[in-house]
Protein backbone atom coordinates (compact mmCIF):
# COMPACT_ATOMS: atom_id res chain seq x y z
CA UNK A 1 0.00 0.00 0.00
CA UNK A 2 1.13 3.68 -0.60
CA UNK A 3 0.03 6.42 2.34
CA UNK A 4 0.20 9.95 1.17
CA UNK A 5 -0.29 12.20 4.31
CA UNK A 6 -0.11 16.01 3.91
CA UNK A 7 2.29 15.63 1.42
CA UNK A 8 3.25 19.35 -0.11
CA UNK A 9 5.90 20.00 -2.22
CA UNK A 10 6.93 23.48 -3.07
CA UNK A 11 9.48 24.77 -6.07
CA UNK A 12 10.06 28.87 -4.64
CA UNK A 13 7.04 30.22 -4.90
CA UNK A 14 5.40 27.82 -6.79
CA UNK A 15 3.06 24.66 -4.75
CA UNK A 16 3.47 21.69 -7.20
CA UNK A 17 1.59 19.63 -4.94
CA UNK A 18 -0.37 20.66 -2.05
CA UNK A 19 -1.16 18.55 1.09
CA UNK A 20 -2.18 15.66 -0.65
CA UNK A 21 -3.38 12.77 1.59
CA UNK A 22 -4.63 9.45 0.20
CA UNK A 23 -4.32 5.51 -0.23
CA UNK A 24 -3.25 3.69 -2.97
CA UNK A 25 -4.53 0.27 -1.96
CA UNK A 26 -3.51 -3.22 -3.04
CA UNK A 27 -6.70 -5.48 -4.76
CA UNK A 28 -7.35 -2.55 -7.45
CA UNK A 29 -6.00 -0.29 -9.90
CA UNK A 30 -5.77 3.37 -8.91
CA UNK A 31 -5.88 5.95 -11.48
CA UNK A 32 -4.30 9.27 -11.17
CA UNK A 33 -6.15 11.91 -13.14
CA UNK A 34 -5.73 15.56 -13.60
CA UNK A 35 -4.72 18.24 -16.06
CA UNK A 36 -1.22 18.85 -17.14
CA UNK A 37 0.69 21.07 -14.58
CA UNK A 38 -1.33 19.12 -11.35
CA UNK A 39 1.05 17.72 -9.72
CA UNK A 40 1.04 13.76 -11.01
CA UNK A 41 4.46 13.70 -11.86
CA UNK A 42 5.98 15.56 -8.88
CA UNK A 43 3.87 13.27 -6.50
CA UNK A 44 5.40 10.14 -8.25
CA UNK A 45 8.65 11.09 -7.75
CA UNK A 46 8.34 11.91 -3.64
CA UNK A 47 6.89 8.23 -3.52
CA UNK A 48 10.17 6.63 -5.06
CA UNK A 49 12.28 9.31 -3.37
CA UNK A 50 13.23 11.48 -6.42
CA UNK A 51 12.27 14.46 -5.20
CA UNK A 52 11.89 15.45 -1.40
CA UNK A 53 8.62 16.93 -0.01
CA UNK A 54 8.57 20.14 1.85
CA UNK A 55 6.30 19.54 4.33
CA UNK A 56 4.22 15.88 4.50
CA UNK A 57 4.77 11.67 4.67
CA UNK A 58 4.89 9.37 1.90
CA UNK A 59 5.30 5.68 2.96
CA UNK A 60 5.79 2.26 1.22
CA UNK A 61 3.98 -0.45 2.99
CA UNK A 62 4.65 1.84 6.16
CA UNK A 63 8.45 2.36 5.72
CA UNK A 64 10.41 5.26 3.38
CA UNK A 65 11.78 4.52 -0.06
CA UNK A 66 15.25 5.49 1.40
CA UNK A 67 14.51 2.64 4.01
CA UNK A 68 13.55 -0.25 2.10
CA UNK A 69 16.71 -2.92 0.88
CA UNK A 70 16.49 -3.89 -2.39
CA UNK A 71 13.85 -1.33 -3.51
CA UNK A 72 12.72 -3.26 -6.92
CA UNK A 73 11.33 -6.36 -4.87
CA UNK A 74 8.84 -4.28 -3.03
CA UNK A 75 7.77 -1.41 -5.71
CA UNK A 76 8.44 -1.14 -9.14
CA UNK A 77 7.98 1.64 -11.43
CA UNK A 78 7.85 3.65 -14.98
CA UNK A 79 7.47 7.27 -15.08
CA UNK A 80 9.98 7.86 -17.94
CA UNK A 81 10.90 5.07 -20.66
CA UNK A 82 13.62 6.76 -21.70
CA UNK A 83 15.91 6.92 -18.80
CA UNK A 84 18.09 4.46 -19.86
CA UNK A 85 21.63 3.65 -21.02
CA UNK A 86 20.69 3.54 -25.01
CA UNK A 87 24.79 1.63 -25.39
CA UNK A 88 23.05 -1.29 -23.09
CA UNK A 89 21.29 -4.17 -24.77
CA UNK A 90 17.53 -5.00 -23.74
CA UNK A 91 18.83 -7.69 -21.41
CA UNK A 92 22.14 -5.79 -20.22
CA UNK A 93 19.84 -2.84 -19.03
CA UNK A 94 17.80 -5.10 -17.00
CA UNK A 95 20.59 -7.23 -15.59
CA UNK A 96 22.06 -4.28 -14.31
CA UNK A 97 19.16 -3.77 -12.44
CA UNK A 98 18.73 -7.28 -11.21
CA UNK A 99 21.88 -7.24 -9.76
CA UNK A 100 21.92 -4.26 -8.05
CA UNK A 101 18.69 -5.09 -6.42
CA UNK A 102 19.97 -9.54 -5.80
CA UNK A 103 17.28 -10.45 -8.23
CA UNK A 104 18.39 -13.69 -10.28
CA UNK A 105 19.45 -13.74 -13.72
CA UNK A 106 17.07 -15.82 -14.59
CA UNK A 107 14.27 -13.12 -13.72
CA UNK A 108 15.60 -10.95 -17.05
CA UNK A 109 14.91 -13.97 -18.72
CA UNK A 110 11.39 -14.18 -17.61
CA UNK A 111 10.44 -10.49 -17.77
CA UNK A 112 11.64 -10.24 -20.96
CA UNK A 113 9.25 -12.71 -22.14
CA UNK A 114 6.51 -11.18 -20.71
CA UNK A 115 6.87 -7.73 -22.29
CA UNK A 116 7.62 -9.75 -25.57
CA UNK A 117 10.98 -8.64 -25.71
CA UNK A 118 12.75 -11.92 -26.00
CA UNK A 119 14.06 -11.72 -29.69
CA UNK A 120 15.67 -8.50 -29.34
CA UNK A 121 16.87 -8.74 -26.33
CA UNK A 122 20.34 -8.64 -27.65
CA UNK A 123 19.83 -5.74 -29.51
CA UNK A 124 21.02 -2.19 -27.98
CA UNK A 125 17.85 -0.05 -26.39
CA UNK A 126 18.81 3.17 -28.75
CA UNK A 127 17.85 1.26 -31.77
CA UNK A 128 14.43 0.65 -30.17
CA UNK A 129 10.93 2.66 -30.95
CA UNK A 130 9.03 4.17 -28.23
CA UNK A 131 6.88 1.77 -27.86
CA UNK A 132 10.15 -0.38 -27.27
CA UNK A 133 11.06 1.15 -24.59
CA UNK A 134 7.95 1.45 -23.07
CA UNK A 135 7.67 -2.57 -23.19
CA UNK A 136 11.23 -2.49 -21.87
CA UNK A 137 10.37 0.50 -18.40
CA UNK A 138 7.72 -2.42 -17.61
CA UNK A 139 10.04 -4.91 -17.42
CA UNK A 140 11.97 -2.80 -15.60
CA UNK A 141 9.03 -2.81 -13.12
CA UNK A 142 7.91 -5.95 -12.62
CA UNK A 143 12.07 -7.47 -12.57
CA UNK A 144 11.75 -7.68 -8.83
CA UNK A 145 8.17 -9.09 -8.96
CA UNK A 146 7.06 -6.49 -6.08
CA UNK A 147 3.52 -6.13 -4.41
CA UNK A 148 3.49 -2.09 -5.81
CA UNK A 149 3.49 -1.38 -9.02
CA UNK A 150 3.19 2.35 -10.40
CA UNK A 151 3.00 3.35 -14.06
CA UNK A 152 2.94 6.59 -15.68
CA UNK A 153 1.37 7.08 -18.89
CA UNK A 154 2.21 3.19 -19.85
CA UNK A 155 0.36 2.70 -22.88
CA UNK A 156 2.40 5.96 -24.34
CA UNK A 157 3.79 4.43 -28.08
CA UNK A 158 1.91 1.10 -27.75
CA UNK A 159 0.38 -0.08 -30.75
CA UNK A 160 -3.40 -1.36 -30.21
CA UNK A 161 -2.21 -4.99 -29.57
CA UNK A 162 0.49 -3.28 -26.73
CA UNK A 163 -2.18 -1.16 -25.00
CA UNK A 164 -4.73 -4.48 -24.82
CA UNK A 165 -1.97 -6.46 -23.02
CA UNK A 166 -0.63 -3.38 -20.71
CA UNK A 167 -4.32 -3.22 -19.79
CA UNK A 168 -4.97 -6.64 -19.04
CA UNK A 169 -1.31 -7.02 -17.42
CA UNK A 170 -2.57 -4.43 -14.87
CA UNK A 171 -5.66 -6.19 -14.39
CA UNK A 172 -4.34 -9.25 -13.67
CA UNK A 173 -1.56 -8.01 -11.23
CA UNK A 174 -4.58 -6.58 -9.62
CA UNK A 175 -6.07 -9.34 -9.22
CA UNK A 176 -3.69 -11.06 -7.50
CA UNK A 177 -3.87 -8.65 -4.30
CA UNK A 178 -0.83 -6.25 -5.64
CA UNK A 179 -0.81 -1.97 -5.36
CA UNK A 180 -1.29 -0.72 -8.62
CA UNK A 181 -1.08 2.83 -9.57
CA UNK A 182 -1.40 3.94 -12.47
CA UNK A 183 -1.16 7.89 -14.18
CA UNK A 184 -2.77 8.37 -17.96
CA UNK A 185 -4.17 11.06 -20.03
CA UNK A 186 -6.24 8.67 -21.93
CA UNK A 187 -9.36 8.95 -20.21
CA UNK A 188 -10.86 5.69 -22.69
CA UNK A 189 -8.27 3.92 -21.14
CA UNK A 190 -8.37 4.69 -17.48
CA UNK A 191 -12.34 4.23 -17.68
CA UNK A 192 -11.71 0.60 -19.23
CA UNK A 193 -8.89 -0.38 -16.45
CA UNK A 194 -9.28 1.36 -13.21
CA UNK A 195 -11.87 0.53 -10.42
CA UNK A 196 -11.05 3.60 -7.89
CA UNK A 197 -9.56 6.94 -9.08
CA UNK A 198 -7.69 9.78 -7.21
CA UNK A 199 -7.98 12.89 -9.05
CA UNK A 200 -5.77 16.25 -8.30
CA UNK A 201 -5.67 19.66 -9.95
CA UNK A 202 -3.57 22.63 -9.10
CA UNK A 203 -1.87 20.09 -6.30
CA UNK A 204 -4.76 19.92 -4.52
CA UNK A 205 -6.95 16.64 -4.23
CA UNK A 206 -10.19 16.90 -6.10
CA UNK A 207 -11.43 13.20 -5.41
CA UNK A 208 -10.52 9.88 -4.16
CA UNK A 209 -13.41 7.79 -4.73
CA UNK A 210 -14.49 4.58 -6.67
CA UNK A 211 -14.57 5.19 -10.81
CA UNK A 212 -18.36 4.45 -10.96
CA UNK A 213 -19.50 6.68 -7.88
CA UNK A 214 -16.96 9.55 -9.15
CA UNK A 215 -18.77 9.44 -13.10
CA UNK A 216 -22.43 9.95 -11.09
CA UNK A 217 -21.45 12.54 -8.56
CA UNK A 218 -19.74 14.74 -11.74
CA UNK A 219 -21.80 14.12 -15.01
CA UNK A 220 -25.49 14.38 -16.09
CA UNK A 221 -27.57 11.40 -16.57
CA UNK A 222 -30.95 11.35 -18.62
CA UNK A 223 -33.24 9.36 -20.69
CA UNK A 224 -33.08 10.30 -24.66
CA UNK A 225 -36.37 10.16 -26.53
CA UNK A 226 -37.17 10.66 -30.43
CA UNK A 227 -40.82 10.25 -31.27
CA UNK A 228 -43.18 11.18 -34.53
CA UNK A 229 -45.53 12.38 -32.11
CA UNK A 230 -43.48 15.25 -30.47
CA UNK A 231 -46.57 17.66 -29.23
CA UNK A 232 -48.69 14.40 -27.71
CA UNK A 233 -45.33 13.07 -25.86
CA UNK A 234 -44.84 16.23 -24.40
CA UNK A 235 -48.67 16.58 -23.16
CA UNK A 236 -48.36 13.44 -21.85
CA UNK A 237 -45.06 14.06 -19.98
CA UNK A 238 -45.82 17.28 -18.90
CA UNK A 239 -49.52 15.88 -17.37
CA UNK A 240 -47.60 12.98 -15.27
CA UNK A 241 -44.92 15.98 -13.80
CA UNK A 242 -42.07 14.88 -15.94
CA UNK A 243 -39.98 17.69 -16.85
CA UNK A 244 -38.71 17.53 -20.56
CA UNK A 245 -36.02 19.59 -22.24
CA UNK A 246 -36.23 20.20 -25.87
CA UNK A 247 -33.43 19.47 -27.96
CA UNK A 248 -32.12 21.44 -30.95
CA UNK A 249 -31.96 18.31 -32.66
CA UNK A 250 -34.97 17.12 -32.23
CA UNK A 251 -34.77 15.20 -29.62
CA UNK A 252 -36.07 15.34 -26.11
CA UNK A 253 -34.00 14.81 -22.75
CA UNK A 254 -35.33 13.81 -19.20
CA UNK A 255 -32.65 14.57 -16.60
CA UNK A 256 -32.73 11.76 -14.39
CA UNK A 257 -35.82 10.02 -16.12
CA UNK A 258 -36.55 6.79 -15.43
CA UNK A 259 -36.86 5.08 -19.42
CA UNK A 260 -39.47 2.50 -18.22
CA UNK A 261 -41.89 4.52 -16.63
CA UNK A 262 -41.64 6.92 -19.70
CA UNK A 263 -42.01 3.78 -22.26
CA UNK A 264 -45.16 2.54 -19.84
CA UNK A 265 -46.54 6.31 -20.56
CA UNK A 266 -46.42 5.96 -23.95
CA UNK A 267 -47.65 3.04 -24.43
CA UNK A 268 -50.75 3.67 -22.66
CA UNK A 269 -51.37 6.67 -24.70
CA UNK A 270 -50.17 4.72 -27.93
CA UNK A 271 -47.69 6.98 -28.34
CA UNK A 272 -44.59 5.84 -31.25
CA UNK A 273 -41.45 6.17 -29.62
CA UNK A 274 -38.30 5.85 -32.23
CA UNK A 275 -35.71 6.06 -29.49
CA UNK A 276 -35.70 5.40 -25.95
CA UNK A 277 -32.12 5.53 -24.55
CA UNK A 278 -30.29 5.92 -21.08
CA UNK A 279 -27.64 8.18 -21.30
CA UNK A 280 -24.68 8.41 -18.80
CA UNK A 281 -22.17 11.02 -19.40
CA UNK A 282 -18.12 9.19 -19.97
CA UNK A 283 -15.10 9.39 -17.55
CA UNK A 284 -13.90 12.12 -19.93
CA UNK A 285 -16.85 14.20 -19.30
CA UNK A 286 -17.24 13.48 -15.76
CA UNK A 287 -13.41 14.56 -15.39
CA UNK A 288 -13.77 17.94 -17.35
CA UNK A 289 -16.53 19.17 -15.27
CA UNK A 290 -15.10 18.50 -12.14
CA UNK A 291 -11.42 20.07 -13.07
CA UNK A 292 -12.36 22.71 -15.07
CA UNK A 293 -11.37 25.42 -12.84
CA UNK A 294 -8.23 23.64 -12.22
CA UNK A 295 -6.56 23.49 -15.99
CA UNK A 296 -3.50 25.62 -16.35
CA UNK A 297 -2.58 25.49 -19.51
CA UNK A 298 -5.69 26.79 -22.21
CA UNK A 299 -5.48 26.56 -25.85
CA UNK A 300 -7.46 28.56 -28.25
CA UNK A 301 -8.73 27.26 -31.39
CA UNK A 302 -7.66 30.44 -33.32
CA UNK A 303 -8.56 31.29 -37.15
CA UNK A 304 -6.01 32.13 -39.31
CA UNK A 305 -6.44 35.36 -41.55
CA UNK A 306 -6.83 34.33 -44.81
CA UNK A 307 -3.89 35.98 -46.23
CA UNK A 308 -1.19 34.58 -43.27
CA UNK A 309 -1.83 31.17 -45.10
CA UNK A 310 1.69 29.59 -44.73
CA UNK A 311 2.18 28.24 -48.12
CA UNK A 312 1.37 31.98 -49.31
CA UNK A 313 -1.48 31.20 -51.82
CA UNK A 314 -5.21 31.47 -51.52
CA UNK A 315 -6.40 30.27 -48.00
CA UNK A 316 -9.55 28.59 -49.85
CA UNK A 317 -7.94 26.30 -52.05
CA UNK A 318 -7.66 22.74 -51.09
Amino acid sequence: MIELEGLTKRYGEKVAVNNLTFAVRPGIVTGFLGPNGAGKSTTMRMILGLDHPTTGDVRIDGRHYDHLKDPLKYIGALLDAKAMHGGRSAFNHLLCLAQSNGIPKARVHEVLDTVGLTPVARKKAKGFSFGMGQRLGIAGALLGDPRILMFDEPVNGLDPEGIHWIRNLMKSLAAQGRTVFVSSHLMSEMALTAGHIVVIGQGRLLADTSMADFIQRNSRSYVRIRCPQRERLLDVLHGAGITVVETGSGTLEVDGGKPELIGELAARHQIVLHELSPQQASLEDAFMRLTAESVEYHAHADTPHPQAAPWGGDWKRG
